[in-house]
C-alpha cells in the first residue's frame, strides 16, 4: 500500500503498516466537491472488538476503552499524530449528558482529557476520525460557534462537512435548537427543494455536538470578491433571488425567522453555477419563541431590531433586499459603522421613519431627539449622513424600475408593510426569470472562482 493512501479499517485483511509510513499532513486548500484526493470509501461496518483485536496498535489508551461504545466502526485514523488522552477513567464515551460531563471536565488539569484548547475548541488533528467513521480532512473555517472541518464519511463515500460546537454550555444550548430546526428542515422538504443547507448526520464526540452537513462552494461574499467587488447583472441576481425566495417561503410557512441573511451565509452549491443554498441557522428561532434582541449582522439588520422593536419573520426580507442590493453593486447597500451609524445610512436612503414607528421604539433617545429628527452622528472618516439624501436609484446604480420597486418592498419602514416571501414570487421582476443556469456569460468571476468553502463568520 502506497505511502501516501489512507488506510481505513480492514475489510479483507489485516496490514502491518506502522506509523512512520504515514502521508505528510496536508495544509488547508481549495475544496472541491468532487476530490480526487479522497480514499476510497469503506462501506463495511466491523464490530468494535474486531477493530480491537486487529488494530490496537493504532489506538491510543484512551481510544481503546472508548471504541467499546460505538458499535459500528469504519475508519480508526492509523495515520493521525493522535493526542494522548490524559484520563484511563470510563466517563469518555459520547452521549447526552453534556452538562454534568463538563462540570467534571473543569475540575481537570487539563481541558477535556487534552481534546479541547483552553477556548473550548476541540482540537483539530488531520487525518484523525470522528466517531470512528468520518476522517478530517481540513479545518474549514471557524466562528464563536466553534470551528467547521471537511470531512471523509467512510460509511457513505461522500465527502461533507462538520461543525464542532464549542464545549460550553451556551454554544451547546444554542446549537441544540439549530439541530432541531435542520432537521425540521428536512422532514418539511423531503425533496430537497428549498434550498436550505442539508443536514445529513448529528452526533456527540468527546463532549462536543457535532453536525454534519452536505458540501457546498463558496459563498456569496467571496463570490462578490472574486468579481472584484464590481457587481453581476440582474439577470444573475434574479436566478439568486428566487431560489432565496423558496428558501424563505418554506421558513415563513412554518413560522421560521433565520436572523442572520448575508452574503456569506449563501453558499453556491458548485462552481461556476448558479444554485445556491441558506446556511447558518444556528440563529434562527420560531417567531413565537424568539429568544434574543441583538440579532443580525449589522449591514443587515432590519430597522425595527434596531430600534427595539418588536420583530417577525419580515426582518428576513429587509436582510434581502441588502443582499440584492450588494450582488448588484458589489459594496453594502447600508455599511454603518455602528448601530447609530446604521441607522444614519437607512435614512440618508430611506428618509426618516414615521412617528409612530419612533414611538415604539424603546431605544428612540440613541437616534432621536424629543421631536423625532435624527441625531447627527460622524463616522470615522468625517462623514455626517443626512436623512433622504441618496435616492435608491442612486444607491443602487440602476434604472431598471422593476428591479427597484422589488428593492423598495423589501425595504419598508414598517414591517408590515414589507412583500412576503409568496408575495415577492408574483412580483413582476420575478416573473421575468431566465432559465439559463450558468455563470460563465454572467460573470467575469465564475472562470477563476475557486470553491474555497467557508462557513458563516
Amino acid at each position: 500500500m502506497g505511502s501516501n493512501q489512507t488506510v481505513s479499517v480492514p475489510v479483507e485483511q489485516h496490514t502491518q503498516q506502522q506509523h512512520q509510513h504515514s502521508r505528510p499532513v496536508e495544509q488547508p486548500r481549495a475544496i472541491t466537491n468532487n476530490d480526487r484526493d479522497t480514499p476510497t470509501p469503506v462501506r463495511t461496518a466491523k464490530s468494535p472488538h474486531t477493530a480491537l483485536k486487529y488494530y490496537s496498535q493504532y489506538l491510543t489508551h484512551y481510544e481503546r476503552n472508548e471504541i467499546l461504545e460505538f458499535p459500528h466502526i469504519y475508519f480508526i485514523g492509523p495515520h493521525a499524530k493522535k493526542i494522548q488522552a490524559t484520563t484511563t477513567g470510563n466517563d469518555h464515551h459520547y452521549h447526552h449528558h453534556h452538562q454534568q460531563q463538563q462540570q467534571q471536565q473543569q475540575q481537570q488539569h487539563t481541558y477535556n482529557h487534552g481534546y479541547d484548547d483552553e477556548n473550548g475548541d476541540y482540537k483539530i488533528i488531520r487525518q484523525d476520525h470522528l466517531i470512528y467513521r468520518y476522517e478530517i480532512l481540513d479545518l474549514l473555517g471557524q466562528g464563536s460557534f466553534g470551528q467547521v472541518v471537511r470531512c471523509f464519511d467512510h460509511k457513505t463515500g461522500a465527502t461533507v462537512a462538520i461543525k464542532l460546537i464549542r464545549n460550553k454550555k451556551r454554544f451547546h444550548a444554542q446549537a441544540l435548537t439549530e439541530v432541531k430546526i435542520l432537521q425540521n428542515l428536512v422532514d418539511w422538504d423531503p425533496e430537497d427543494k428549498h434550498h436550505n443547507i442539508r443536514m445529513t448526520d448529528y452526533f456527540y464526540f468527546r463532549h462536543h455536538l457535532c453536525v454534519a452537513f452536505e458540501c457546498m462552494s463558496m459563498n456569496l461574499y467571496e463570490f462578490i470578491k472574486k468579481n472584484n467587488y464590481q457587481g453581476f447583472s440582474v439577470g444573475l441576481i434574479r436566478k439568486f433571488t428566487i431560489q432565496m425566495l423558496q428558501s424563505l417561503t418554506l421558513l415563513y410557512k412554518h413560522r421560521v425567522v433565520h436572523c442572520d441573511l448575508k452574503p456569506e451565509n449563501i453558499l453556491l452549491k458548485h462552481p461556476g453555477r448558479s444554485t445556491i443554498k441558506v446556511i447558518d441557522f444556528g440563529s434562527s428561532c420560531l417567531e413565537t419563541e424568539r429568544v434574543y434582541t441583538y440579532i443580525q449582522s449589522r449591514f443587515y439588520r432590519s430597522p425595527e431590531v434596531i430600534l427595539g422593536i418588536s420583530y417577525n419573520m419580515a426582518i428576513d426580507m429587509w436582510s434581502l433586499g441588502c443582499i440584492l442590493a450588494e450582488l448588484h453593486t458589489g459594496i453594502p447597500l447600508f455599511p454603518g459603522e455602528s448601530e447609530q451609524e446604521q441607522l444614519g445610512c437607512i435614512m440618508e436612503v430611506m428618509g426618516l421613519p414615521d412617528r409612530y414607528l419612533i414611538d415604539q421604539s424603546s431605544r428612540k433617545k440613541l437616534f432621536f431627539d424629543s421631536h423625532g429628527n435624527a441625531r447627527s452622528v460622524v463616522n470615522s472618516k468625517g462623514k455626517r449622513r443626512q436623512p433622504a439624501t441618496k435616492p435608491l436609484a442612486h444607491a443602487l446604480r440602476s434604472n431598471d424600475l422593476l428591479f427597484l420597486d422589488f428593492i423598495q418592498g423589501c425595504l419598508q419602514w414598517d414591517p408590515a408593510n414589507r412583500m412576503t416571501p409568496m408575495e415577492a414570487m408574483d412580483h413582476d421582476w420575478i416573473q421575468q426569470r431566465t432559465n439559463n443556469t450558468n455563470l460563465a456569460s454572467t460573470s467575469s468571476a465564475s472562470a477563476s472562482a475557486s470553491s474555497a468553502y467557508q462557513f458563516p463568520r
